[in-house]
């Protein structure tokens, strides 16, 4: 299972020896996830999915709210039952 990484502008997780990413900026207890990417390789494999799940988990600890600026992520918060409360 691969780890999240924070490197205080992007989210960044491996997989089969590739990296998915979301580029993120924080103001105060707002997190705005400006763009979520999976390589090509990892595209329709969940990549995506388990990068959004880990960075939300992250912002439920830090009492962080999500604002999604993706089109990508959006759409991800309002289908997860277990993170859509943090939106705002």
């Amino acid at each position: 299972m691969s780890h999240l990484r924070d490197n205080g502008a992007r989210y960044e997780m491996d997989e089969q020896g590739m990296t998915s990413w979301a580029d993120y900026r924080r103001s105060g207890d707002r997190l705005y996830i400006d763009h979520v990417e999976a390589p090509p390789p990892l595209r329709g494999t969940g990549a995506a999915g388990r990068l959004m799940a880990a960075l939300a988990a992250d912002a439920r600890a830090h009492n962080l709210r999500i604002t999604p600026i993706c089109g990508y992520a959006a759409a991800w918060l309002k289908r997860s039952k277990e993170f859509r409360d943090l939106v705002g």
